[in-house]
């Protein structure tokens, strides 16, 4: 069977990630493969390295289009995005 991912946002707010076992193994590949050297990758209805479906499971959904996974090191965030690695109070 075909790899299916959908990305749909609930009516409430709720991001929801629907997929079957070949989208799964698709997404985990993607994510194992993520390094300093290769650090993104991109989801999209139109392509993009993990094809997204545009289909909504209900009417009320909102289709996501494009999406981007980005791996980050720590040496990077303290670098560029110090306050991430804050501690919340």
């Amino acid at each position: 069977m075909a790899p299916r991912i959908t990305i749909s946002v609930k009516s409430n707010g709720e991001l929801e990630i629907w997929l079957n076992a070949e989208g799964r193994d698709q997404i985990v590949s993607q994510l194992q493969a993520l390094s300093a050297s290769n650090d993104h990758f991109h989801l999209g209805t139109w392509g993009g390295d993990v094809e997204l479906s545009a289909t909504p499971y209900r009417p009320t959904d909102k289709i996501v289009h494009a999406a981007k996974v980005m791996f980050r090191t720590e040496e990077w965030d303290r670098l560029y995005f110090p306050h991430v690695l804050q501690t919340e109070p």
